[in-house]
């Protein structure tokens, strides 16, 4: 049965799936900055520094070195916006769920509503099919 809330109750669950599906990129996107992270942390791990041999070869090291610490830096950034992005799609979620059942609550008052006043005029309708049978028989 529709109500005058159907039309609202509809728009914020298409408001509240949006909102989870909007969560779940920002959860993935939020692992993928983690491995991204994992797997800088882990070529740092795997350089090797050289002990002995030319100059070059350590400056080439050095370099290595300083690239893969600014991998981890923007990695962690990206880590850190990627966190924000889903705090912020979790906010969002739990307000468009609260609204959500804010309207489905208002469209189960009003549905209780119309279904009391069906009731009351169901019951008026039969007591006037009884007053109608009881002065039927007095006059036969």
């Amino acid at each position: 049965m529709k109500t005058r809330f159907s039309a609202l109750v509809q728009l914020k669950k298409d408001t509240m799936q949006k909102s989870e599906r909007a969560l779940e990129r920002a959860n993935t996107d939020l692992n993928s900055a983690k491995k991204a992270l994992d797997l800088a942390y882990e070529s740092l791990q795997d350089i090797e520094l050289p002990s002995s041999g030319a100059v070059s070869n350590f400056l080439a090291h050095k370099t290595l070195l300083e690239s893969t610490r600014l991998l981890i830096r923007k990695n962690q950034e990206w880590v850190e916006f990627t966190q924000q992005q889903a705090y912020l799609a979790k906010q969002q979620l739990q307000k468009d769920m609260i609204e959500y059942e804010k309207f489905k609550y208002l469209e189960a008052e009003e549905l209780k509503k119309i279904q009391q006043a069906k009731e009351k005029l169901q019951a008026k309708e039969l007591d006037e099919i009884a007053l109608m049978g009881f002065a039927n028989r007095k006059l036969v």
